[in-house]
């Protein structure tokens, strides 16, 4: 887990201004847009938000969705992004196999660790959704690694022999590292963490979470806050 990284490329500005802006549209006689130059500052307008959107499960989440961060999420196992591409109001351009196939050749060719292009958990003991407690091995970990560098033999292979790399993935291990950027908006965040920040939840998808949340919580501080202590990990339904 220690390469996974989720990193900033692009975000609104000042978004709890923003946000304050237009819940203050919803109740006021003017054109807010007039007295732009009267908005509170980042962090009276983040409180503000708290106090009269947020605060008491109002449940106003309207003014949220106009703020919007753009992040780059890496070496995260393709079931994870699984996961995190069902998810409604956030976009996502995935690293597609059917183009860049060529990481796999560079492990046969001893160019690449296996490890940065395949995950697997590390060694420890895990406990599944029902409960049922087992071992992962080291034993066990270095006959998948094995297995992973066997595929990725038999890949080149069938490249080397022509076949499409859109036909030859399809032999490549299920946990292949991909990395892909994911664009929403600051509702859709929160919906995001609601979901798989939960303890249940695949322990991937956690520590992206919590990768997620140090962005969250740089780019709007006091709201970032409450959510943390009133929503985070606790499994209420999403908003």
């Amino acid at each position: 887990m220690d390469k996974f990284r989720v990193e900033l490329l692009n975000a609104t500005v000042n978004p709890q201004q923003l946000i304050w802006l237009a819940m203050h549209q919803d109740y006021s006689e003017g054109f807010v847009w007039d007295s732009r130059e009267k908005v509170p500052d980042e962090t009276k307008a983040g409180e503000l938000v708290i106090k009269h959107l947020l605060s008491g499960n109002k449940g106003h989440y309207g003014p949220l969705e106009h703020p919007q961060i753009v992040l780059n999420v890496g070496f995260f196992p393709h079931s994870m992004m699984q996961q995190i591409r069902t998810h409604r109001h956030i976009s996502m351009d995935v690293q597609s196999f059917r183009y860049s196939g060529r990481r796999i050749m560079d492990v046969v060719e001893g160019k690449r660790n296996i490890e940065e292009v395949f995950y697997l958990r590390p060694v420890g003991s895990y406990t599944n959704r029902q409960g049922k407690k087992y071992d992962y091995t080291e034993e066990q970990r270095q006959e998948d690694l094995n297995w992973c560098l066997e595929a990725c033999k038999r890949y080149k292979q069938r490249i080397d022999q022509g076949m499409a790399e859109e036909h030859a993935r399809g032999i490549i291990p299920f946990d292949a590292r991909q990395h892909f950027v994911l664009s929403g908006n600051l509702r859709s965040l929160m919906h995001l963490l609601d979901l798989r920040w939960k303890k249940d939840a695949q322990l991937e998808a956690q520590k992206f979470c919590e990768l997620l949340f140090e962005h969250f919580q740089n780019w709007t501080p006091e709201i970032a806050n409450w959510y943390l202590e009133n929503r985070a990990k606790k499994a209420r339904l999403s908003p």
